[in-house]
């Protein structure tokens, strides 16, 4: 096994500053409609590029901490990689497989583990970088793969007593599909998501434990843990930037479901991102608090079965959505002007897939901000099966909820406009 040791150099302890006097919840005006990304809280429009960067994006940023996600932990000071394995002659001689081990605290703290699928003779290349339910060892069935020790989800395959085992190796191929995305020239890079956080409330473990953060959400801003694993994603950035191997600067992130909560806000809150793809992600993702699709996840729902995906301030807001300062187009339009696809399925309406087209109508102005190309998004729903490609896309192919090689080939077509 051939180890190499990967610097990445030092990085300036920051996060973004809660300096705001945020009221209560319960304290905050009613908003009927999604609050429009160019309207200051204070009811200043703003009409410039600069305005927007210098004033209301920040003010954006500190409003999803406060009231949504938590706290946006810092970077940490050192992030070194390892290359635990690597095979250049994978996937019949396509791609190079490896595995790498990133470290960006002391030797108790989390690590994660990234493995990537690189095309031979097509470097560097766009990369798409998610985190994943199952554990690496799912994806290919090579022995040398990292099986985690950490809680795992019950029913994925091998998984026994929230254990994952050799029996799940190569066992989920559709979901990450190295070689589907090595055939279009692309990388793939993932990593389980319980590396960073298992999911699961009032346990302290992962970065809940490293960080001090209290299970009880005595802190009602404390990070949460979709917060936790959009900061892991951008750890496996950092590693992405400096690999030879790869384009830095045309790294997409894509997640399903909660990890496409997760793809969103990583992409929203590190600028390295260059395309931001949530397939299926719904409430408190792609979809709007503010839903008018009685099928849609509530906010009252959501936070109620999951109440540690999210800091203590957005269940407050369960009872009265119209009270929240933000909607999730706003979030989208953190993004700007990256391009940003929105992926569902037909049958998925918990997903809520014309919400989720509402919010990328709702985003467009602060793109407008900028020297675009027009249309940036599509005048209206797409029908189903026709990808709509424009900068702020969209897409709903037929079928329910998951992830698999159709959506992905969706997401390459998109990769193929805007990452080449």
């Amino acid at each position: 096994m051939r180890l190499l040791l990967v610097p990445l150099g030092v990085l300036a302890v920051t996060a973004f500053a809660l300096t705001a006097d945020f009221p209560p919840p319960n304290k905050l005006p009613s908003q009927p409609e999604m609050p429009s990304p160019v309207v200051m809280r204070d009811g200043t429009k703003i009409t410039t590029k600069a305005d927007w960067e210098a004033k209301r994006r920040p003010e954006l940023k500190e409003l999803f901490q406060h009231y949504m996600y938590g706290k946006f932990p810092a970077k940490p000071e050192k992030v070194t990689a390892k290359v635990l394995f690597e095979d250049a002659k994978a996937f019949g001689g396509k791609g190079t497989l490896r595995e790498v081990e990133i470290t960006f605290g002391p030797p108790e703290w989390p690590k994660i583990y990234l493995l990537m699928a690189v095309p031979n003779g097509k470097t560097p290349a766009a990369c798409f970088v998610g985190p994943n339910f199952e554990g690496n060892h799912a994806f290919v069935a090579d022995e040398r793969v990292r099986i985690t020790p950490d809680w795992c989800y019950a029913g994925r395959p091998g998984v026994k007593d929230n254990k994952a085992s050799a029996a799940g190796r190569g066992k989920v191929l559709d979901v990450w599909p190295f070689e589907q995305a090595l055939d279009k020239g692309y990388a793939v890079a993932t990593f389980y998501s319980g590396d960073i956080q298992p999911d699961r409330p009032e346990v302290q473990e992962g970065m809940r434990k490293t960080l001090g953060v209290a299970a009880g959400k005595k802190d009602p801003a404390e990070t949460a843990t979709v917060m936790f694993w959009a900061w892991g994603v951008h750890r496996a950035v950092d590693y992405l930037v400096t690999d030879k191997d790869i384009d830095a600067k045309k790294i997409a992130v894509v997640g399903h479901s909660r990890l496409g909560k997760t793809a969103l806000l990583a992409g929203a809150f590190d600028d390295r991102i260059a395309v931001v793809i949530p397939h299926q992600s719904g409430c408190g993702g792609a979809g709007p608090s503010r839903s008018k699709n009685d099928k849609a996840e509530p906010v009252s729902r959501i936070t109620k079965a999951f109440p540690h995906w999210f800091c203590g301030n957005f269940a407050e807001f369960g009872a009265d959505t119209s009270k929240l300062p933000f909607d999730q187009n706003d979030l989208v339009a953190i993004c700007a002007p990256r391009p940003v696809l929105m992926t569902n399925a037909e049958e998925d309406q918990w997903a809520n897939p014309s919400g989720q087209f509402d919010v990328l109508k709702a985003a467009a102005p602060a793109y407008e901000l900028y020297d675009l190309a027009k249309p940036i998004v599509a005048d209206k729903m797409p029908e189903t099966g026709k990808l709509a490609s424009e900068r702020l896309g969209f897409f709903q192919r037929p079928g329910k909820h998951s992830m698999n090689s159709d959506d992905w080939k969706v997401f390459l077509e998109f990769g193929d406009k805007w990452l080449k």
